[in-house]
């Protein structure tokens, strides 16, 4: 009878390396956090809070949800691609996953200047405020994880990219689609 043996490097570091999660542990605790105070925050004047979400363009939240989620498919692919050694078809697929991620941005950037111009700045109301705060914060997390992407890109070009470092950067990539699927529904859609 053949015995398997277990590898238990998988148990105890996760794709990416130890120190990626506990990175993004805390950026999830951080916006966790963020949120149930803009949800007390809420109760305080629930009619503020609800024609504040209002004025938010659904459609383009909708849309930039889409951009993430198809930008976090291709990053798993690029890092199915990359074990399979790959190198050309991993590169492709993260070029797909960076023009999702820039599409975001400009779209967030055409968002962020409808609300300028509407004067609907983050001293607007508190409900503006955590807006501001936390669309703000997230995005600076997509223009970080394009900058690692971007280096990722040149390392996987260079064949000097290793595993762990693909790994590590798609699970912050797929952090900030999880930080966006917390925001969109909560600050779009339920106040």
């Amino acid at each position: 009878m053949e015995t398997t043996k277990i590898d238990y490097k998988n148990i105890y570091y996760p794709p990416g390396g130890i120190l990626i999660w506990i990175l993004i542990f805390l950026e999830l605790i951080t916006f966790g956090a963020a949120l149930i105070v803009l949800v007390i925050n809420s109760k305080e004047d629930p009619e503020a809070f609800h024609q504040s979400r209002l004025a938010l363009n659904a459609t383009f939240g909708a849309i930039n949800t889409i951009f993430l989620l198809t930008s976090g498919f291709f990053m798993a692919t690029t890092v199915h691609q990359f074990k399979l050694k790959n190198f050309k078809k991993a590169s492709f697929y993260l070029n797909i996953t960076m023009l999702g991620g820039l599409l975001f941005l400009i779209l967030k950037g055409i968002e962020y200047y409808f609300k300028i111009n509407a004067g609907q700045t983050i001293g607007y109301n508190s409900f503006f405020t955590f807006y501001w705060l936390l669309t703000g914060f997230h995005v600076i997390h997509v223009i970080v994880g394009l900058v690692i992407l971007l280096f990722m890109k040149n390392g996987i070009k260079k064949s000097k990219s290793l595993l762990e470092d693909v790994e590590a950067s798609a699970a912050f990539w797929h952090m900030c689609d999880l930080i966006w699927l917390l925001l969109f529904p909560t600050l779009y859609l339920i106040l």
